[in-house]
């Protein structure tokens, strides 16, 4: 399911450089992180649906390959990420 715009666009201004700004790390994983959260309550009630859950995990794993890549560039980036949307880690 994807995102509504208006969230998106609130995501894209709160995570970016700019307005338009939907290519840098942070908002990819905050998008990713709406997502997922998103998802979770879903798979509460439908216990069995494992082609969504899947999917779910790919986006975690994309998730975590952006956190590592972050990390390895800019680790301050990544620690005021980490707890501005308040990942464990």
């Amino acid at each position: 399911m994807p995102l509504q715009k208006e969230r998106t666009k609130k995501i894209i201004s709160e995570h970016g450089k700019s307005s338009k700004d939907s290519g840098s790390v942070e908002v990819q994983v905050a998008l990713l992180t709406e997502r997922i959260n998103t998802l979770s309550p879903h798979f509460e009630k439908n216990v069995k649906d494992h082609h969504s859950r899947f999917g779910l995990i790919k986006m975690v794993n994309q998730r975590k390959q952006l956190l590592a890549y972050l990390n390895k560039q800019d680790s301050g980036r990544y620690k005021k990420l980490i707890a501005r949307l308040e990942l464990r880690k």
